[in-house]
């Protein structure tokens, strides 16, 4: 009799601790997917300049990750539970490498990055005739010409980092349903917060490690290695500057696939986890009948599917979390997004400088978070009741220290011409109105207008170029070049500039760091408030409807944010541009300067506005939570999950025709 017992107990110790590799191997997963998502995003503005779009077009590109992800994602939710989870999560994972190598194609496939600048390449950088003369139509850039408009526009390299994104996304696609579903089918009820929580742990820790690796990247030249970098004019704090975005995805093609390998290893299912490690023939009962509901599950693979869609449709508080959620993600999405763009031309800073500051501000206060929340509802066992309250006022608090952005604030640069007058009072001068860029100082020196070359006066006011503000010679080359005898300059210096835009004053570091340490502190009280509400969107939906539920909330975030949002609100933020770049065709290109008041008050509006309108629906779900019927809190040697009672009107929703397995399996699941 003692060799069964000791065979059992050896059984029952071999099945959780494949439960911990699974978990393990899914965490990772979930780390090298969340490092190659923030390295998108945090790519975004060099991918912009790259191939010179508008930001509606950024906006499309983000999106179309979401429009891969919303092609399977309601399916592989629902079929996946029937099918081998492990291997379809394995599979997902070779497909986001395949559409990362993608991603990084076009670098090779296209010649080097020319930025705009007054000179042509072949040209010498210290030559004086491109500054202010009236002969100087030898070494300006040429006349466009129509077919070279139309040769570059036409060919769309930006396409394939599109086209790969939403690779990645359909890949992406069966890693969290599938994952989570795997972890709730097999883990005890009470564990499942811990578990998700370290998913969701692990979810963080790749964007620290993602953002970090943009900031690396973004300083680095994107074409490394073929360029004389002495010979650039610009710095990473410039617009037209573009980091080596294609080297991270190219790692990560490569990365993704040897993640692949150990899920392709795990078996289709596993023994729940029990209460008590002496319940030897309980655990054999359950065992044997879990493979009989799955044999049940395959037989009926289609049968009910409807019914399910329309059980979930019909329950109130899954729908109302359904649209807090899809508010709530439409604000984060904006701040996720665009927050580089956005101090970048705020506070006057780098990409990459920016980038590192979010990683190190954000991540680490989000993983405690995450944390602490699954630890607390482990120890506490909250009620759904419980765990709704608090994500409610944990998210309140968080709304309202956001409000708190609208204090820091950076005036525009002042450029001469765009945003203040060429006299030197510094007169601002209405913005998009039709901008005077020659005045008496310059209009002898036959400039161009259209061309995005600036220099810092030693007045402190920047020209849109040396030859506007009248510079008559340079010395110096590459970023060290300093321009003299500016006839638009008049100060108590030398007349003289320099390469890019003025810094802003050390009040907008001072700015920028407030900035950072509040959104430190929002940051803890967001993770600490998605694990309880992440709970109460499990427990509000019957286990059988669990993965299906799970995917469905994510098809409604993908169709209704993930899609739309960073188009419109590219959209929006184009309309706060001051000043486009051109192709050589002389086409407008990417966003050189924003107007950045309102683009503040879009950025930071909107998002506010969005969050707070969330309140209203998570309001209702407390009332329907006090309202309604909850099971005690139950051994879960008794329940698979502590589920709520079906309200009439659900009972109404459910009168349509299912297998009679389901109904069985149902009726045990749902026994108080």
């Amino acid at each position: 009799m003692g060799e069964p017992g000791k065979s059992v107990a050896t059984h029952g110790m071999t099945c959780f601790s494949k439960m911990k590799i699974f978990l393990l191997a899914l965490t990772v997963a979930y780390v090298v997917k969340s490092i190659s998502a923030n390295y998108m995003v945090s790519m975004l503005t060099q991918i912009e300049r790259q191939f010179n779009i508008p930001t509606t077009a950024v906006g499309l590109i983000n999106g179309s990750f979401e429009i891969g992800n919303l092609l399977l994602i309601v399916f592989v939710s629902y079929f996946g539970t029937k099918l081998h989870r492990p291997i379809m999560i394995g599979a997902g994972c070779m497909v986001m490498g395949l559409g990362c190598f993608l991603i990084s194609l076009p670098h090779f496939l296209m010649g080097r990055y020319e930025y705009e600048k007054m000179i042509s390449p072949s040209s010498n950088l210290s030559s004086n005739s491109f500054l202010c003369s009236g002969n100087r139509s030898q070494t300006l850039l040429p006349t466009p010409d129509p077919e070279d408009c139309e040769k570059e526009i036409k060919s769309l390299m930006w396409m394939y980092v599109m086209v790969g994104n939403l690779i990645r996304g359909i890949g992406e696609t069966p890693i969290m349903p599938l994952g989570v579903s795997y972890i709730e089918d097999f883990v005890k009820s009470e564990n499942s917060p811990l578990y998700i929580g370290i998913l969701e742990t692990g979810n963080m820790i790749g964007p620290f490690i993602g953002l970090l690796f943009s900031s690396f990247c973004a300083n680095i030249y994107v074409d490394f290695g073929s360029v004389n970098t002495d010979d650039l004019t610009i710095t990473p704090t410039d617009t037209r500057w573009v980091g080596a975005w294609w080297l991270g995805f190219l790692i990560f093609a490569g990365v993704n696939v040897l993640i692949s390998i150990p899920f392709f290893f795990f078996p289709k299912t596993l023994p729940k986890e029990e209460l008590e490690d002496n319940a030897d023939v309980t655990n054999s009962n359950k065992e044997e009948k879990h493979q009989g509901k799955a044999k049940k599950e395959k037989r009926g693979i289609t049968k009910d599917f409807l019914p399910f869609m329309k059980s979930l449709f019909c329950n109130p508080i899954y729908m109302l979390f359904v649209l807090v959620t899809v508010l709530q993600v439409s604000s984060f999405s904006i701040t996720f997004v665009f927050t580089p763009k956005y101090l970048e031309q705020q506070f006057g800073k780098s990409t990459a400088e920016i980038v590192f500051l979010m990683g190190i501000y954000n991540l680490p206060p989000i993983v405690f978070g995450y944390l602490i929340g699954g630890f607390v509802m482990k120890k506490f066992k909250f009620t759904v009741k419980k765990a709704a309250y608090i994500a409610f006022c944990l998210s309140l608090i968080e709304w309202l220290l956001f409000f708190l952005n609208f204090l820091w604030t950076c005036d525009n640069v002042p450029v001469a011409g765009l945003t203040t007058s060429y006299d030197h009072e510094r007169i601002q001068q209405p913005l998009y109105v039709e901008n005077k860029f020659l005045a008496k100082c310059n209009t002898m020196c036959n400039c161009l207008t259209n061309t995005w070359d600036p220099v810092c006066g030693d007045n402190g006011i920047a020209y849109m170029s040396a030859c506007l503000a009248g510079c008559e010679k340079s010395v110096g080359t590459g970023i060290n070049m300093v321009y003299q005898n500016c006839s638009c300059i008049q100060s108590s210096g030398n007349s003289s500039a320099v390469l890019g835009l003025c810094q802003k004053g050390p009040d907008c570091t001072i700015k920028l760091q407030y900035f950072f340490i509040r959104t430190l502190t929002g940051s803890f009280f967001y993770a600490l408030a998605a694990i309880p509400g992440y709970m109460v969107l499990l427990r509000s939906i019957k286990s059988e409807e669990k993965s299906l539920g799970v995917g469905l909330h994510s098809f409604f975030i993908r169709a209704f944010v993930a899609i739309p949002v960073p188009i419109y609100f590219g959209a929006l933020i184009d309309r706060t541009c001051l000043h486009w770049g051109s192709w050589k065709c002389g086409k407008p290109g990417s966003c050189r300067m924003y107007d950045t008041n309102n683009f503040r008050n879009i950025f930071l509006g909107l998002s506010a506005a969005l969050r707070g309108s969330s309140f209203l629906p998570a309001i209702c779900i407390l009332i329907l939570l006090r309202k309604s019927q909850l099971p005690k809190e139950t051994d879960s040697s008794e329940t698979e999950f502590a589920e709520m009672k079906l309200t009439e009107k659900e009972s109404e929703c459910m009168d349509v025709p299912r297998s009679p397995e389901s109904d069985n399996d149902r009726e045990l699941k749902t026994r108080l």
